[in-house]
């Protein structure tokens, strides 16, 4: 970021030593950590904040893009009707059964074995 290589940090600790002097420099270098952590903490807020809306931005021009494709397909496809509803089980009639001796039918006579339906 700032470029700065070791001849000129080494500089920049004498020159410090010199001004501040040996009793301060521990003080003087803890505030300037304290400072450059909390520099950097805002500068990380910032900087995730910023991924976030590009992130969201990016989402939603996503979700146009494929619903611009969903319709274009939804509009090439010709519509298909919708399949016959299966049918419904068979339902049992409101009426009840007749007597027995109103049903009095004669049995059928019995179908010979070569027409008889294979089970």
């Amino acid at each position: 970021m700032f470029e700065i290589g070791g001849t000129e940090l080494l500089l920049i600790a004498v020159v410090a030593l010199v001004v501040i002097g040996p009793k301060d420099l521990p003080n003087a270098l803890r505030t300037v950590g304290r400072y450059t952590g909390k520099a950097r903490a805002m500068t990380r807020h910032l900087r995730s904040g910023f991924d976030e809306m590009m992130r969201q931005a990016e989402l939603e021009e996503m979700e146009k893009q494929w619903a611009e494709h969903n319709r274009k397909i939804m509009a090439e496809t010709p519509a298909v009707a919708d399949p016959a509803p299966e049918t419904a089980p068979e339902t049992v009639p409101d009426v009840a059964p007749a007597a027995p001796e109103a049903t009095a039918v004669e049995p059928a006579a019995e179908t010979p074995p070569a027409e008889r339906p294979l089970p």
